[in-house]
């Protein structure tokens, strides 16, 4: 959650509600070493109800990036608890991500100063990361298997477009499909963090979608 700095704070700010972070690959090592599946994000989002609860958190709005957005949509479209969804760079697709980016992050992190750099953020790094990289880069995950149940939900939904994975150049992005109602869109021209490469941009148009939606 480091690594989105101030931005949980002023978006509960902005909206006015309370915030409850959670992020799963910060605590990887509690899942043991390289532990996780391809259906990661299949487990994540059933162990979502119960950190909802242990919150007290009985209608909650869903922000998600990245995987996180992939769980949230996982969690709503399975008959979860969700007022509404916010949905950055939703990775549910491999060949929408690009797995040759998935690849390159694999060779900064081996060859390169990736490890280090994630090493601030993380308990046990390499948890962290192979726990992510190696279940993408599974043939079994780019056959679709892991992602059968990864389906859009009919709540209320604002979304940002999807990307391949950023390596540092903006790059304009294509939409993809969520299940109406859908409320907005956020800054197209971003990488794959628009919470942190726009974040006034991002910050307006999630706090708007909340004062007309939910």
């Amino acid at each position: 959650m480091g690594l989105w700095r101030d931005f949980p704070r002023r978006l509960a700010d902005a909206t006015g509600l309370r915030r409850s972070s959670t992020a799963a690959r910060g605590t990887a090592s509690r899942c043991g070493r390289h532990a996780r599946t391809v259906r990661y994000m299949h487990e994540e989002a059933e162990l979502l109800p119960e950190i909802l609860a242990a919150a007290e958190i009985d209608d909650p709005v869903l922000v998600g990036h990245s995987d996180g957005a992939s769980i949230a949509i996982i969690h709503a479209g399975s008959g979860g608890k969700a007022r509404a969804l916010v949905l950055e760079r939703r990775t549910c697709s491999p060949r929408k991500m690009g797995l040759r980016s998935i690849a390159n992050a694999r060779e900064a992190y081996e060859r390169g100063d990736l490890r280090q750099r994630l090493a601030k953020h993380h308990r046990d790094v390499d948890a962290a990361f192979w726990g992510w990289n190696r279940p993408w880069l599974d043939p079994e995950f780019a056959s679709g298997t892991s992602r059968s149940s990864c389906r859009a939900s009919s709540r209320p939904s604002w979304w940002c477009r999807a990307s391949r994975m950023s390596t540092g150049r903006r790059s304009r992005s294509t939409p993809y499909s969520v299940a109406q109602p859908t409320q907005g869109s956020a800054p197209s021209r971003c990488g794959h963090s628009p919470h942190k490469d726009q974040p006034e941009a991002t910050l307006r148009g999630i706090a708007d979608f909340v004062r007309r939606c939910v």
